[in-house]
């Protein structure tokens, strides 16, 4: 795929933390390494796209760039994406589990409060109090609807950055709406999340400008490489490599006994190709590969023991690519659609 190296497209990146990190680590291990010489510039360019500039930012600043078309394509969390995205669709989430930055936004109360323990509860606490129940959080608008969903009123939202967990204990917040991983943070500040109350689930995601991607042909393409390597990447982290040397009077007949088992189907089927040796009888040797998932790898190497399997050799599988990634053409019946 011929693209212009003169196109300047731009990708941006979370510029600090652990986010940052693993998105960088992400893009390298699909093949797209980050050629960054000075580590205190906020630009970087990757080899294998040289039509493209990466800049890094603060997460929830991607979700605006990418909004107002200032950046094509960015990769954030989604929960600052849905937090900040807007209304009018100007957001394409082209893959919304790219596997790291795992989180949920969620309601944490005191532990003092031992009968609030579901958002029912809270609904009921909140109309005693006299006053609006103030919460804290850095998520007010998906916030808000999920509260308001759920029939949280009198209800006083209160903005606010930085720590939020020490806001009930100082007194400017009941309770808060925040970010959680592992939950040891609101332990140690005597804080609960209420048992019903995830706001929503997030992890990375891929985001692009929609407009770029309706009027730009090469933005377009830049997406389909980033989908492909993603794709395929993220499928292979799936399975491993099995082979196997096997006896049997034809690859048909051992085709066969492999059908008969659980999990040695592979993606299509095995690959069975002849092996040389000396003085095989009157039987030939085989060697036999399939792709097996790495949570059925032990019964794919008992199985293949179990039909005269031998020699079992496992290795990594880099790269899965399909005829035509579901997120890529997920995203062309976007494009189409807006172009209709």
């Amino acid at each position: 795929m011929m693209i212009d190296k003169r196109i300047d497209i731009r990708l941006s990146l979370p510029s600090k933390g652990r986010l940052s990190e693993n998105a960088v680590d992400f893009l390298s291990a699909c093949g797209l390494d980050i050629d960054k010489p000075n580590p205190r510039q906020y630009e970087a360019r990757i080899p294998a796209l040289p039509q493209v500039t990466v800049l890094f930012q603060r997460p929830s600043d991607i979700v605006v760039s990418v909004r107002d078309g200032s950046v094509d394509f960015g990769i954030t969390g989604m929960d600052v994406t849905v937090e900040n995205g807007g209304v009018d669709g100007e957001i394409l989430v082209l893959h919304d589990a790219l596997g790291f930055g795992k989180c949920h936004l969620a309601i944490a109360v005191p532990e003092t409060w031992k009968d609030i323990q579901t958002v029912a509860d809270l609904s009921g606490y909140a109309g005693t109090l006299g006053r609006p129940l103030r919460l804290a959080t850095k998520f007010p608008n998906v916030t808000q609807e999920f509260l308001r969903h759920n029939q949280v009123a009198p209800l006083s939202l209160i903005h606010a950055e930085g720590t939020l967990e020490v806001a009930p204990a100082i007194g400017y917040a009941d309770c808060i709406a925040d970010l959680v991983s592992s939950g040891q943070t609101l332990r140690d500040n005597r804080l609960r999340p209420l048992s019903d109350g995830i706001i929503l689930r997030s992890q990375a995601a891929l985001i692009a400008n929609r407009a770029a991607l309706r009027a730009r042909p090469e933005v377009l393409d830049v997406a389909r490489i980033l989908l492909e390597f993603t794709e395929a990447y993220l499928r292979a982290r799936e399975y491993v490599m099995v082979v196997a040397n096997m006896r049997g009077e034809s690859p048909q007949a051992i085709t066969e006994k492999m059908f008969r088992q659980q999990v040695l189907g592979g993606l299509q089927g095995p690959t069975i190709s002849p092996v040389i040796v000396k003085n095989s009888g009157d039987l030939q040797w085989y060697a036999v590969q399939i792709a097996v998932r790495r949570a059925q790898l032990f019964q794919a190497v008992t199985e293949l023991r179990a039909i005269g399997g031998s020699g079992v050799v496992v290795t990594p599988v880099t790269y899965i690519f399909e005829e035509e990634p579901a997120r890529y053409m997920a995203m062309m019946q976007a494009v189409n659609a807006d172009n209709s």
